[in-house]
C-alpha cells in the first residue's frame, strides 16, 4: 500500500480539523432524544466528496480517534471512551464508512471520466452521507434504547429534513469547488478504464 504523501496527510488533518470545528455549535436534541442534529455530518459529507474514499475515512478516523482519547470534539463538547457506548456510538462510527462511500461514488465521475456532476455528488451524500450512516446509527440507538429498529427507524426521521439540507449544500459546495479548482474532487474512473467500452 502506498503512503499518502504530504500533501494528502495535510487535507486530511484539515478535514478531520474542520469536522471538529463544526462540532462547536451545540447539538440540538428533538422530541427528548438521545442523538442531537450536529453540522459535524455536513463535514463528513464534504470530506467524502472532496477527499475521496480512502482520504475522508481516514479524515474520519482521526477525529473518531481523538475522541476516544478523550479530547472533547463532538457537538456538545463530548468525547471520551463513553461517547463510544452512547446510544449516538453508532451514528458516529458510521461516518466512517459513510465518508467512505460517499467518497467511493463521488470519485468515479461521470462519463468518459468527466468530473462528477451536482446530481452524482448529491446522490454520494445521500448513500453515503445519509443512508449508510443510518444504517450503523439506528441498530446502536434501537439496542441502547431498548427500542425496536421500527421504533429507532421513526425516531431518525427527524433527522431527514436537516441532512437532506446538508447534504445539497455539501454537493453544491463540492461543484462550486470542482469548477474553480479542476481536479479537485478525486477520481479514479478515467484511472482504470475497461477495454472496449467507456464507462
Amino acid at each position: 500500500m502506498k503512503w499518502f504523501p504530504p500533501g494528502d496527510v495535510a487535507r486530511v488533518a484539515v478535514f478531520a480539523a474542520l469536522i471538529a470545528v463544526l462540532g462547536l455549535a451545540p447539538g440540538l436534541y428533538v422530541f427528548g432524544g438521545a442523538v442531537p442534529i450536529t453540522l459535524q455530518t455536513f463535514g463528513v459529507m464534504l470530506a467524502g466528496l472532496l477527499l475521496g474514499s480512502r482520504r475522508a475515512a481516514l479524515a474520519v478516523a482521526v477525529l473518531i480517534a481523538l475522541v476516544a482519547v478523550g479530547l472533547p470534539l463532538l457537538a456538545g463538547g463530548r468525547g471520551g471512551l463513553a461517547v463510544l457506548a452512547s446510544p449516538t456510538a453508532g451514528y458516529l462510527l458510521g461516518w466512517l464508512p459513510g465518508a467512505f462511500v460517499t467518497g467511493w461514488i463521488a470519485e468515479r465521475g461521470g462519463p468518459g471520466g468527466r468530473a462528477p456532476s451536482l446530481i452524482r455528488l448529491l446522490v454520494a451524500c445521500l448513500v453515503g452521507g445519509m443512508g449508510v450512516v443510518y444504517l450503523c446509527g439506528i441498530p446502536v440507538y434501537a439496542i441502547a434504547g431498548g427500542l425496536s429498529l421500527g421504533e429507532a427507524a421513526l425516531f431518525t426521521l427527524a433527522f431527514v429534513p436537516g441532512d437532506l439540507a446538508k447534504a445539497v449544500l455539501a454537493a453544491v459546495v463540492a461543484r462550486g469547488v470542482q469548477r474553480a479548482y479542476p481536479g479537485a474532487i478525486p477520481a479514479v474512473h478515467a484511472e482504470r478504464p475497461r477495454s472496449g467500452e467507456e464507462d
